[in-house]
């Protein structure tokens, strides 16, 4: 007998076979992103919510995945398919904030997911999940991208760049000085920036993505 827990399990589970994060499988269903928070699965007062049978299905459509997958899901353990990796993975918000990376850009501390996705040949990489318009429509709100800190950057990458006041930006890379980034948003409904070196805590390179 499956339990609470067992069919939240499976749905993170289903959500990372996927490249996903939870909130990246509601969208890709039509659902509200916040359907499958983990806030969401208890109520107020302590109860269990379970998803509904509409969510789940509109899930299983989305994915292509059948009920039976989902079932396994529930009992066994997680393990990457071959060809990919566990990824450390949290949302650009939390990227600002101190203790999840060091002082060379490179994950650390405790707070952060996992995700299976493609394996990129960096030891250091890290999944993102994407928030905001600014990279639309390249990446949406909601879409996972893999940052490799090892990576040399070259002049039109697509990067993550944290500034020291804790700002977190996933831009193009039009130009590196010995003074500035110049950086540009793809969607053009957001400025495109220029940092001074001296602002930038640290700069690392998209290599892959969820789509």
């Amino acid at each position: 007998m499956f339990g609470h827990a067992d069919i939240w399990r499976a749905i993170d589970r289903l959500a990372e076979a996927h490249g996903l994060s939870a909130s990246g499988l509601a969208r890709r269903a039509g659902l509200d992103p916040t359907t499958f928070n983990k806030s969401k699965r208890i109520t107020r007062e302590g109860k269990a919510r379970w998803p509904s049978t509409e969510s789940v299905s509109k899930v299983l459509d989305a994915t292509g995945a059948s009920m039976g997958e989902l079932i396994a899901y529930m009992s066994d353990e997680a393990v990457p398919p071959a060809g990919l990796r566990t990824f450390p993975v949290i949302g650009m918000a939390q990227a600002g904030r101190e203790g999840f990376f060091d002082d060379a850009g490179y994950p650390s501390g405790a707070g952060w997911d996992d995700i299976p996705f493609p394996d990129v040949g960096d030891p250091h990489a890290y999944a993102l999940e994407i928030s905001g318009s600014s990279m639309e429509p390249v990446y949406r709100d909601g879409d996972v991208i893999i940052v490799s800190p090892q990576a040399t950057l070259r002049r039109g990458d697509r990067v993550v760049l944290k500034t020291r006041d804790g700002e977190v930006m996933a831009k193009v890379l039009r130009r590196r000085s010995a003074r500035k980034y110049e950086l540009q948003s793809v969607n053009v409904e957001h400025d495109d920036r220029s940092i001074p070196i001296d602002e930038v805590e640290w700069a690392a390179r998209i290599v892959w993505a969820s789509q």
